[in-house]
C-alpha cells in the first residue's frame, strides 16, 4: 500500500525519497559492516596487550616481600577491559547511528533540491507541450544547457513539432486546394443548368449534355486522384514481386496514341529490374509520369523513359523551361506548371503529387531536375526487393 501510494506522488518526491533510501541503507550497511569489523577486532586481550601494567608490590626485586593489595590481584585487568570494550562499541554504534541519521536527513534536503534543478527541464518541455494546439504548432523549446539526455530529449521534440507543423501545414494546404478544385466543376454544373435549361433548344440541351458530361469525368478525375493519393500516403499492405521493365512497357504502349496526337516520340529504355511492391501503384507512378513528360511538352518535343539499376525509373522530357525553384512546388497537390500543355488543361494537379506519395509507400526517393534546353528530368529510386 505506501510503495503504491508513493507511485501516485510526484516525479520530485519520487526521486528524493530514492536518493534518501539509497543514502540510508548504504549508512546503515556501512555502520553494520564497521561494527562487526570493530567488535571482531576489539577483544578483551587487544585491550590489555595494550595496557602497561605497573610493577606489582612484592614482585621480583621488591625489598619488602609484602603481598599484594586486593585490588592487583589476578584477574582484575580482564574484566576492566571487558567492562570498556562494552563501553566503546556502545559509544561506536550510539555515535554512528546519529551520524546516519543526519547524512539521511541531509541527503533528503540535497536530494530534493538536486531533483528540483533535474525537473526544472522537464517542467519546460511539460510546459510547451501544454500550450500547443493543433492551430499553433510553432512554438519551440529551444533548451540550452550542456549536451544531456535532457536537452537531446527536447531537440528531439523540437524536430517533431516542425514535421507535426509542416504536415499541418500541407493538410490545411491540402484541403483548401481540394475544396476549391471541387468547388469549380460544381460552378460550372450549376450555371449549365441555371442558363442552358432555362429556355433550351434542341441545339442548347447537347451542350448542356456535353458539358456535364465533361465537367463530372473532371470531378471523377479529381476524386480517383485523391483516392489513389491517400492510398500511397496510407503505405503499402502487401507486397508482391514486380519487375519495372514490364510495367514501362505497358505504360508506354498504352499512351502511344496520346504521344502521336501530340506529336511526341517515346523512346523506351526498359531492362528488367524488380522489386517487392503494389504493382498497380507502380503502373499509376510511371502512367502519371509518362503522361505528364508526354502533356508538358511541345510539338515535336521528345520522351525518353528507362529502368535504372539497382532498382528505379528515370522519365526525361523536353518542353518548355522550368525554374529550378518551381520544382519542389510541382510535387505539392493541385499544383501545376505555368507552362502551356501541348493538350487541354483538364488535369487535376494531382500527377507528381501521387507519384511522391507512391514512391515514399515504397520507401523510395523521388527527384526532379530541371534541363538546360527545357524540361525535367525525374529519377524515382525504389528499394530492391
Amino acid at each position: 500500500m505506501g510503495w503504491r501510494r508513493l507511485r501516485r506522488t510526484t516525479v520530485r518526491v519520487r526521486l528524493t525519497a530514492l536518493y534518501g533510501g539509497l543514502v540510508l541503507v548504504s549508512g546503515l550497511v556501512l555502520l553494520t559492516v564497521v561494527y562487526v569489523l570493530v567488535r571482531g577486532t576489539l577483544t578483551t586481550q587487544s585491550i590489555i596487550d595494550g595496557v602497561d601494567e605497573p610493577d606489582r608490590p612484592g614482585s621480583s626485586g621488591s625489598p619488602t616481600g609484602q603481598p599484594e593489595p586486593p585490588d592487583m590481584q589476578d584477574g582484575w585487568l580482564p574484566g576492566v577491559a571487558a567492562s570498556a570494550r562494552e563501553a566503546a562499541l556502545d559509544n561506536i554504534l550510539l555515535s554512528s547511528t546519529l551520524a546516519v541519521a543526519v547524512l539521511a536527513a541531509l541527503s533528503v534536503a540535497v536530494g530534493w533540491w538536486v531533483a528540483g534543478r533535474v525537473l526544472r527541464r522537464l517542467h519546460r518541455v511539460t510546459a510547451t507541450a501544454r500550450d500547443l494546439s493543433w492551430q499553433d504548432l510553432r512554438r519551440r523549446i529551444a533548451m540550452d544547457g550542456p549536451r544531456d539526455e535532457l536537452k537531446e530529449l527536447a531537440d528531439t521534440f523540437d524536430e517533431l513539432l516542425s514535421r507535426l507543423d509542416q504536415a499541418f501545414d500541407a493538410q490545411r494546404r491540402f484541403a483548401a486546394n481540394a475544396a476549391h478544385e471541387l468547388r469549380t466543376p460544381l460552378a460550372i454544373e450549376r450555371t449549365a443548368i441555371q442558363v442552358g435549361l432555362r429556355d433550351p433548344t434542341p441545339d442548347q440541351l447537347r451542350e448542356v449534355r456535353d458539358q456535364l458530361l465533361e465537367t463530372n469525368r473532371r470531378s471523377e478525375r479529381l476524386i480517383d486522384g485523391l483516392i489513389v493519393l491517400a492510398r500511397g500516403d496510407a503505405g503499402l499492405a502487401t507486397r508482391e514481386p514486380v519487375d519495372l521493365a514490364v510495367v514501362v512497357d505497358d505504360v508506354t504502349e498504352r499512351f502511344a496514341a496520346l504521344a502521336a496526337e501530340h506529336e511526341v516520340t517515346v523512346a523506351v529504355d526498359a531492362r528488367p529490374v524488380r522489386l517487392a511492391g503494389d504493382s498497380a501503384l507502380l503502373d499509376q507512378l510511371v502512367s502519371n509520369l509518362v503522361q505528364n513528360a508526354i502533356r508538358y511538352n511541345h510539338p515535336g518535343g521528345r520522351v525518353a523513359v528507362r529502368t535504372l539499376t539497382p532498382v528505379g525509373v528515370e522519365v526525361t522530357n523536353t518542353g518548355p523551361r522550368v525554374p529550378a525553384g518551381d520544382v519542389d512546388r510541382l510535387f505539392e497537390p493541385f499544383q501545376r506548371g505555368n507552362a502551356t500543355r501541348t493538350g487541354s488543361n483538364s488535369g487535376a494537379g494531382l500527377g507528381l503529387s501521387i507519384v511522391r506519395a507512391i514512391a515514399h509507400a515504397h520507401a523510395g526517393v523521388i527527384t526532379a531536375t530541371p534541363n538546360p534546353a527545357g524540361g525535367l528530368t525525374i529519377h524515382v529510386i525504389l528499394p530492391s526487393s
